[in-house]
């Protein structure tokens, strides 16, 4: 019985107004992303910019209430800047994702790319550090980095779908993804390895004292699998990508899921 009903965290926890400001912003994430497949046109445009934006504010604010100032500091620019490093080497070099560009409706730029994209790389990173650091000490740039590419399997194809971005490629793609080709898919695996391997050396590992509750990361590792396969099924037509991305999804992140509902042993 111990082995599989551990004892509770007895840890008092976040306030109460922390907890409802939690709740409101991860609430207003996924209200956004019920309302993308409902919506066309400029107000697309304007909730597929909003989904990213609320969706890295309510990780970040997780971060803070969970792990500290010092942690949110350290991941917001560690990752920032990172992404917007490697982006960079993308879009000139090709490498490590492709020959791809980005449209101009994703709005504001910083250093020629959309300042949307290393908001969208920061609320990816959070909860995939969590659940990474959560499974193992010693492989966490490994397990972070293919749970990073898993996530970027639904997040590419409804993103090109609706033109967000494009590739330019002959050769080999992603299984059901015909306009994304696969060197993107490994791009993911070892660019997420190596943010995954800074954020677990310059980070603090432990939640501080009070801090949050994991239970608003578990909601959103849950919520991308739901929205992913259920929008693919039911509103994009593509029951490919729904049962290819969330058979990976799902074997990637069910350890850690596994690990939160019975505890470690």
């Amino acid at each position: 019985m111990r082995h599989y009903s551990p004892h509770r965290d007895r840890r008092k926890g976040i306030s109460s107004g922390s907890q409802k400001l939690l709740a409101f912003a991860l609430f207003c994430a996924i209200l956004l992303q019920i309302s993308y497949p409902l919506v066309h046109g400029e107000t697309l445009r304007l909730i597929t910019l909003g989904v990213v934006y609320a969706g890295a504010l309510a990780m970040l604010l997780h971060a803070l209430l969970a792990f500290g100032a010092r942690y949110l500091i350290s991941y917001f620019s560690i990752t920032f800047v990172f992404a917007i490093t490697t982006e960079q080497i993308g879009l000139h070099t090709g490498w490590p994702f492709g020959s791809y560009s980005y449209d101009t409706s994703l709005g504001v730029k910083i250093f020629t790319l959309p300042l949307i994209v290393p908001f969208a790389w920061i609320m990816i990173a959070h909860p995939v550090l969590v659940a990474a650091r959560r499974l193992t000490q010693h492989w966490v740039f490994i397990y972070g980095g293919a749970a990073m590419a898993a996530w970027d399997l639904f997040l590419d194809p409804q993103m090109v779908s609706a033109g967000r971005w494009k590739w330019s490629f002959t050769g080999a793609h992603v299984p059901f993804q015909p306009e994304i080709p696969l060197s993107n898919t490994f791009g993911w695996l070892f660019a997420g390895m190596g943010l995954m391997a800074l954020l677990h050396v310059l980070l603090p590992r432990e939640r501080r004292k009070g801090g949050a509750e994991l239970v608003a990361v578990d909601i959103f590792i849950l919520w991308t699998f739901f929205a992913g396969v259920v929008g693919n099924i039911f509103f994009f037509d593509r029951a490919g990508i729904a049962s290819f991305a969330g058979l990976i999804y799902a074997v990637i992140f069910a350890p850690y899921l596994f690990s939160r509902w019975f505890g470690r042993p």
